[in-house]
């Protein structure tokens, strides 16, 4: 296969998309009929000049992870991403690997949730797709790659997020979350990305090393629990946050929710607007650097 197709598929797409039906705002005039450039990059997590060198032949190995992104962010049908990951070199993924596809059905439910804080996970605990209003809450997710993207990762080796948790509550999250990645391991063995991913947290972390070795594959089996988080602009803010897991699918939808008229509710939504504005702002200064 030529490996200019790929990026030409993905023009194509990306021609083809209207701004509106992806979630993006679109205001004066435009010249391009669908997606700009820079407007896909951000969907997919990807830089817009990586995406250009894509498009232009240019760069000639996308990897699977940015194949599946851009797929998902493109919102293609089955046969169009599996003709994209011919285009890039790979086979599409079958069975016996950790599914990471957005269903057409499960994104219309994060289009009717796009003013309430949603983060959606494969699952391995990777993050797939967040919506603006849980980067406002939450802290933007669209610079992290790679390792960076995984919550064991991030609870277990790295930074954490704004979450608030006692020792004793950080404990039994952790403990949670290797245990259901270790269920993970057990219905797809052919995974070699999860495989990858195991070795890879036990070489980082002591710690996810020894929750590995006990063998604890109770993961608990609570779906809704408070959770309290530490926002930078408004403070503290209690929310529910229930997680439902779609079984054909095999992915974790995370939504983040406030008691109506409580002060909580308030807060959630002076964050999602303050984080919102300020996110809008440091976009349109790297898109437009003089203003």
């Amino acid at each position: 296969m030529e490996s200019s197709e790929f990026g030409a598929a993905v023009r194509r797409l990306r021609d083809r998309v209207a701004p509106e039906t992806v979630g993006v705002r679109v205001g004066g005039r435009r010249r391009a009929s669908g997606l700009r450039r820079e407007e896909l990059a951000g969907l997919a997590g990807i830089s817009a000049d990586y995406l250009t060198r894509l498009e232009q032949g240019r760069a000639r190995t996308p990897s699977a992870q940015v194949v599946e992104s851009l797929a998902r962010a493109l919102r293609v049908s089955d046969a169009e991403r599996d003709l994209l990951y011919r285009y890039a070199g790979h086979a599409a993924p079958g069975r016996d690997v950790v599914p990471t596809r957005i269903t057409p059905s499960v994104q219309r439910l994060l289009d009717r949730l796009d003013h309430t804080p949603v983060v959606v996970y494969d699952a391995t605990w990777t993050l797939l797709v967040a919506n603006a209003p849980y980067d406002a809450l939450m802290g933007e997710t669209s610079t992290w790659r790679g390792i960076e993207r995984n919550a064991v990762w991030r609870h277990v080796v790295g930074p954490g997020t704004r979450a608030v948790h006692t020792p004793r509550e950080q404990a039994e999250f952790e403990t949670g979350l290797v245990a259901d990645l270790r269920l993970t391991a057990s219905r797809y063995p052919a995974d070699r990305s999860l495989r990858r991913l195991v070795g890879e947290l036990r070489a980082l972390s002591p710690r996810f090393a020894e929750l590995w070795d006990s063998g604890n594959a109770d993961p608990g089996q609570e779906t809704s629990k408070h959770k309290v988080i530490e926002h930078p602009a408004v403070g503290r803010i209690t929310l529910d946050c229930d997680t439902l897991v779609v079984a054909g699918d095999d992915v974790r939808i995370m939504v983040y929710t406030a008691e109506p008229d409580t002060e909580d509710a308030e807060r959630l939504a002076l964050a999602v607007v303050l984080g919102t504005q300020s996110m809008g702002a440091l976009r349109a200064r790297e898109h437009f650097p003089g203003s």
